[in-house]
């Protein structure tokens, strides 16, 4: 089975399990743009409304092995409430159905729990990371690390809790910036950089003001920038906005084409940069899966055409 690429998450919808429109979505009947879906018990459902989310739950999975899913629909995931839900819900026959869980306020003392709780090989896990530890470099290399040990290539994603962390500190997010302007102007490169190294990919907080495209453009920005692959979409009107984002330049796709090819010579130039396959290989790989999932800029789409042999550096 092919692995599933982190890029293909896009701009992903959470959706509380009590909703009675959740297989439209699946279907594709409404959203038919949506990458990907998580399925919440948890921070969107009330304590009262826990068992009745459950049935609606166990009946949207229902459905989904009745109907089947469609090849280009969306990922779907379910965020239980703890890793005792996880592990009931593990056992479900029905959740077969979908890809994965994404475990809430992911620590290294609840990690062990997460581990036995989904024991189902095929599900993936998209940890989120929304707790005060999360402020610390070491704490979060040692997280790093022991998530490599005990579930290695099942991590799809690492996913920043933004609002959480932000309210870890007492502050919400003041609706004329971007969050690179608050305290998570520190966390999200040293999360990139600290458990980015470490070979996970990691998604953007959400922008939970709809009211400012402009600023969430300029948020996505910089959220590429620091190599995030996705980001939470707060509403659907932002889905289309986040998913153009992502597309890719076309200068940047033909200098990643021309960077992994095996006649690209170790030093040369293109469009006044200088590119070294050795160093500038990953951004390359990244770029090309990247334009996999996204396309290239709507702007150069029809200018795109074959890669010509770079100039090489004298």
């Amino acid at each position: 089975m092919e692995r599933v690429s982190p890029y293909a998450l896009g701009a992903t919808l959470y959706m509380p399990a009590t909703r009675a429109d959740i297989l439209e979505v699946i279907a594709g009947h409404k959203l038919p743009g949506l990458r990907s879906l998580v399925i919440c018990l948890e921070d969107a459902v009330a304590a009262i409304d826990v068992d009745s989310a459950l049935n609606s739950l166990r009946a949207v999975l229902r459905g989904m092995l009745l109907e089947g899913r469609r090849a280009d629909g969306p990922l779907v995931f379910v965020r239980p409430r703890d890793s005792e839900m996880a592990a009931a819900l593990n056992d479900w026959p029905e959740i077969a159905a979908v890809d994965g869980f994404v475990v809430p306020k992911l620590t290294l003392a609840s990690l062990p729990l997460w581990a036995r709780a989904v024991s189902r090989a095929e599900l993936l896990l998209m940890p989120t990371l929304e707790t005060s530890e999360v402020y610390n470099p070491t704490a979060m290399a040692e997280l790093g690390c022991a998530l490599r040990q005990s579930l290695g290539g099942r991590i799809l994603a690492l996913r920043i809790g933004g609002n959480d962390l932000m309210g870890c500190l007492g502050l919400r997010r003041n609706p004329s910036t971007t969050l690179y302007q608050t305290p998570m102007g520190y966390v999200i490169p040293m999360l990139a950089g600290v458990l980015g190294s470490q070979g996970f990919a990691l998604t953007a907080p959400v922008f939970e003001q709809l009211a400012t495209p402009g600023l969430l453009d300029e948020e996505l920005q910089l959220d590429i920038a620091h190599g995030l692959v996705g980001k939470t979409a707060i509403h659907p009107s932002q889905i289309a906005q986040i998913h153009d984002s992502f597309r890719v330049t076309l200068d940047d796709l033909n200098c990643a084409r021309l960077i992994v090819s095996e006649q690209a010579p170790a030093v040369f130039r293109h469009n006044d940069a200088m590119l070294e396959p050795a160093t500038h290989h990953n951004w390359a790989v990244n770029i090309i899966e990247r334009a996999r999932w996204h396309g290239v800029k709507a702007a150069e789409a029809s200018l795109a055409e074959p890669v010509r042999l770079a100039e090489v550096a004298r």
